[in-house]
């Protein structure tokens, strides 16, 4: 008999389990370690929900390259969510896409330019339908990008890229959300800006976000919240695991997350996700020791 993970003590029914169609997981703060890998028990627990008819869903901010590139040859199996909802797509065909108009995108470069020459440390990236493209050329900050974007091309000037653009992506080396969301908020009424990590902030198309990412890969599924779990640890999680009707934040999460999810799962530092994935579904002889 395989023991029981002692720190989970909080979980969903049995029943509410095994109705269970899609796992919708962020990769940052959740499904990835502290190094931002992804531990090495997940893959036989995703194999094995897979073999029982489970949808997994990778839903992230990061660029849908890269998550094809993270999951390798499951990727043409899965639902990824990139770019926080702007970019949904499910056995390689296309489930949905967002772009943000072109004004919004000078807005927001101009106004992180603005913040660069008053000497805030901080980066835009303009992700597109091709590719994503920065301005800032510096070791540091292509180090931090290169993380998130798979396909990155460094430019003169973002204004000039000539692609369809999914998001408007700005890191701030110390604090984003008292630095750089105050001079992005004035896009809000039209478009998303949300906090997307300690140091990220997207801005997005209007109506953009995971939760209407997921809410339209239920409906092409079939699948319906009480058969979704969501896992998250942050602000641009919220919307996702409100359409899941088993929700989880990750220990440490932000505390407006945490208020959303109906459970919590341990840290990800101590590969949270993979051991509440095993102890809800049974597969607990795939993580060795917990």
């Amino acid at each position: 008999m395989t023991a029981r993970d002692p720190d989970l003590t909080d979980l969903p029914s049995a029943a509410e389990a095994a109705a269970v169609r899609l796992v919708a997981l962020d990769m940052d703060g959740t499904l990835l370690d502290a190094d931002h890998e992804v531990h090495a028990s997940f893959w036989p627990v995703a194999d094995a929900l897979e073999r029982r008819g489970v949808v997994m869903c990778a839903a992230s901010g990061r660029q849908l390259q890269t998550l094809e590139q993270m999951f390798g040859e499951r990727a043409g199996r899965m639902v990824l969510i990139a770019e926080n909802g702007a970019n949904v797509v499910h056995h390689g065909s296309r489930v949905s896409t967002s772009l943000v108009a072109r004004d919004a995108v000078v807005r927001a470069v101009e106004a992180v330019r603005a913040l660069a020459a008053d000497g805030e440390p901080v980066g835009t990236v303009l992700s597109g339908v091709r590719g994503a493209y920065v301005e800032r050329h510096d070791d540091a900050f292509l180090g931090t990008v290169g993380r998130y974007y798979a396909r990155l091309e460094r430019v003169e000037d973002l204004l000039a890229v000539a692609d369809d653009a999914l998001k408007v992506a700005v890191h701030h080396e110390v604090q984003v959300a008292d630095r750089v969301h105050p001079a992005l908020l004035p896009l809000a009424p039209e478009h998303t800006v949300v906090l997307s990590g300690t140091h990220w902030v997207d801005v997005m198309a209007r109506d953009t976000d995971k939760g209407v990412a997921l809410r339209r890969t239920q409906a092409a599924l079939g699948v319906d919240p009480a058969q979704t779990a969501a896992f998250g640890d942050h602000l641009n999680d919220v919307e996702m695991l409100q359409a899941s009707g088993i929700s989880f934040a990750m220990a440490g999460a932000h505390p407006d997350l945490a208020a959303v999810a109906r459970f919590v799962a341990p840290p990800h530092t101590a590969n949270g996700v993979t051991r509440v994935l095993a102890a809800m579904f049974g597969l607990q002889e795939h993580l060795g020791r917990p």
